[in-house]
């Protein structure tokens, strides 16, 4: 179907013939042709320069370039998956990168084996993202983690808590590193349960503290003033601990700003001022105050906002050298990331696996051992049941009858009542000692050997979701890069400018390729 150089296929397919150059030829109404337009904003954020890290194909009638530009076509066109590619006209699409048609889907799955045999992921996901933080040179990263759910059989996933649905499913834990406006700048993968101080500490501060660029300027003023920070790190409570964040500081010069845990006391509401703090998503007025708090023999600036119902939200940092309103600003401004994932999911299913394999994670790996996790989740249920009978213990002897009716037969029944409460009460007490004591006869954490073969983990395959996840994120990068050049001319940018995007993505074109001043003409 659409195929029309029959000869140069015949040729590939016999291996008589290297890949097929890639040609465009003029054509008229061509769908979704303009996506056409971020063709350019692709290349710019490194869309091929996967050629740095992976080989070419020997032979073959297409190359991994066609690959590469048609995946991304696909994603910024919301066609989500390479199913999905059968309901659109090969044809087109063919046209779009140069060639008869496109591949159909078993062919596109190969192509991408061919991709991931390489096992480059890794090299490529660092030399862009280290590209991207040299242009933008920030000085502050977001981190947050994305459960990517599994609602398959072949792989034996821990379970995760998804907080969008309120649910502990099985999946694999993401953690993303984006920009303070949003931009995403690298992901990395926990194999099984890590949480995230764990992450930070043996994965996304090394790999920041290779990729992150220390500027000359910058360099004296971390040597002449001793509070300046090399960057600053923002995450919301998962990766809370003091000591963690004192840590970070003293090995690395790095800041962290963070909301505080167990706040219990309340400030004098008189301290607030209300200041003006524009964050990502938008401008706000927020009453704020500022102390300095002792938390577990650690120093930290704590800043509180007060909200309308008197509530008082705490945010703590260890960075020295930014103002209140700064601090507010960046810790609010959190939601962009948020909105980035939301966007990603609905968008360009950020969840979509390509190849369903399963990867072994290695035998030494230590994981939480079931045992202990199923043995804490029943001392939790017993320690909940006790609470209840107190209180219902409580309730029932603040009904104690006096007077005349010490000596009637509600006083007898009142104290048989009390007595089954009390052997309840002991019983629930005897029961939590008994748990507690077989929970201590057993590991915590146990190697992956151990665990039994039925139920013992193993992982998605993260090779292959690594190479969509650098592709999608360079779609992501594009169309931005698109709408931060048109947003300027475009009155209700704000709100609806990726809109704009995506109907000018879906806009049919004619194509008129000019191969003697290297241009194409498009016409809507």
């Amino acid at each position: 179907m659409a195929v029309t150089r029959v000869e140069d296929r015949l040729l590939s397919s016999l291996g008589l013939s290297l890949i097929n150059p890639v040609r465009f030829e003029p054509c008229r109404s061509i769908a979704y042709g303009g996506v056409m337009l971020l063709l350019p904003f692709l290349q710019e954020c490194g869309l091929l320069s996967y050629r740095e890290h992976y080989r070419q194909r020997p032979g073959g009638y297409y190359n991994f370039d066609s690959l590469f530009i048609l995946m991304a076509f696909m994603y910024l066109c919301r066609i989500k998956s390479f199913e999905q590619s059968k309901h659109i006209n090969p044809g087109d699409w063919g046209k779009l990168i140069g060639y008869d048609r496109i591949p159909e889907v078993r062919k596109l799955r190969g192509l991408v084996h061919e991709i991931t045999d390489q096992k480059c992921c890794r090299q490529w996901s660092a030399g862009v993202s280290e590209k991207w933080i040299g242009e933008e040179e920030p000085q502050l990263y977001y981190v947050d983690g994305h459960v990517q759910v599994y609602h398959g059989s072949l792989a034996e996933l821990g379970k995760k808590h998804v907080s969008r649905q309120r649910l502990c499913l099985p999946g694999m834990m993401e953690y993303w590193v984006n920009s303070s406006s949003g931009m995403p700048f690298f992901i990395v993968t926990a194999q099984v349960n890590e949480r995230m101080i764990e992450m930070l500490e043996t994965e996304i501060i090394p790999c920041l503290l290779k990729l992150h660029p220390v500027s000359t300027q910058h360099r004296q003023w971390m040597e002449t003033n001793p509070d300046y920070p090399l960057f600053t790190l923002v995450f919301d409570r998962e990766a809370y601990s003091p000591t963690f964040f004192k840590r970070l500081w003293e090995n690395h010069r790095i800041a962290v700003i963070t909301y505080r845990k167990n706040v219990k006391d309340k400030w004098d509401e008189a301290f607030f001022l209300e200041q003006g703090v524009e964050t990502g998503m938008g401008h706000t007025q927020m009453k704020l105050c500022e102390q300095e708090t002792l938390i577990d023999n650690c120093t930290f600036r704590e800043v509180r906002k007060l909200c309308h119902d008197d509530h008082q939200t705490a945010i703590i940092t260890t960075n020295k050298m930014i103002t209140v309103v700064q601090i507010a600003a960046y810790m609010f401004g959190r939601w962009v990331q948020e909105n980035f994932f939301r966007y990603m999911r609905q968008e360009y299913a950020l969840d979509k696996i390509i190849q369903y394999g399963i990867e072994q994670i290695d035998d030494s790996f230590h994981v939480v051992n079931r045992e202990y996790s199923n043995i804490t989740y029943r001392i939790k249920k017993e320690r909940e049941k006790l609470s209840r009978r107190k209180a219902k213990l409580y309730n029932h002897q603040q009904q104690m009858p006096d007077g005349e009716e010490i000596q009637s037969k509600k006083m007898a029944k009142w104290i048989r009542t009390q007595a089954e409460l009390l052997q309840q009460t002991e019983d629930t007490e005897q029961k939590i000692e008994q748990l507690l004591r077989e929970r201590s006869t057993i590991p915590y954490k146990i190697p992956v050997s151990q665990m039994p073969p039925q139920s013992r983990y193993n992982k998605l395959d993260q090779e292959s979701k690594h190479l969509q996840n650098i592709v999608k994120i360079i779609c992501y990068r594009s169309e931005s890069a698109l709408a931060n050049l048109i947003a300027p001319h475009f009155t209700r940018s704000r709100d609806e400018i990726r809109a704009l995007i995506k109907s000018i993505i879906m806009r049919s074109i004619d194509l008129n390729p000019d191969y003697g001043n290297n241009k194409f003409k498009f016409r809507k």
